[in-house]
């Protein structure tokens, strides 16, 4: 398996939490219950796997590689991927502040909860196109095989050291979870 094939396997899992999200977020502007314990993993779920370690092997592996190869950061398509994380960090902040605040019972943070989630969703969904199809192929294209061993083994111990054993699973079966009672009822 090539390194681009195992993110595109993560950015299948992040497209799931993002259904999740869009649909908890009806519910949250219907006015109806979803528990704060709910909202906590979700942001768990995107801070630690979507950031943490699907980021995480991108920016510190899979970008620095690409540079190596003469694809540069400033200017092309690594820096506005850079950029992208960071609104994405950005929008998760507001989200899990306000999370915390709801989860104390204040309702008045629902319509920040709402436009941030829905802000990371739509940004999230046009970056992992722009990775899929424009990015991942230049990488395919430049990376050696070399390169490419080394990025699997780089990713590998981002799992371990980043999310740890087992976490991987834990979060697949919170995605099972999840849509059982947001998408598929």
């Amino acid at each position: 398996m090539r390194p681009t094939e195992l993110l595109m396997e993560e950015h299948r899992a992040i497209e799931r939490m993002l259904r999740i999200v869009e649909e908890v977020c009806r519910r949250l502007e219907a006015g109806q219950d979803v528990p704060a314990g709910d909202l906590e993993e979700i942001v768990e779920f995107i801070q630690v796997f979507a950031d943490r370690c699907h980021h995480g092997k991108e920016e510190d592996l899979l970008f620095a590689e690409m540079e190596k190869a003469g694809i540069p950061r400033q200017g092309g398509p690594i820096g506005v991927m850079l950029v992208e994380h960071e609104q994405g960090r950005a929008h998760v902040r507001a989200v899990k502040e306000a999370v915390a605040k709801y989860k104390a019972g204040d309702r008045s943070v629902i319509p920040t909860i709402v436009r941030n989630a829905l802000g990371y969703v739509s940004l999230l969904q046009q970056h992992i196109y722009k990775e899929d199809n424009i990015l991942y192929r230049m990488a395919d294209m430049h990376l050696s095989e070399e390169q490419e061993r080394q990025l699997l083994e780089g990713f590998e111990r981002v799992e371990q050291e980043r999310i740890g054993p087992g976490r991987h699973e834990a979060f697949h079966a919170l995605l099972d979870r999840l849509e059982q009672t947001y998408v598929h009822h």
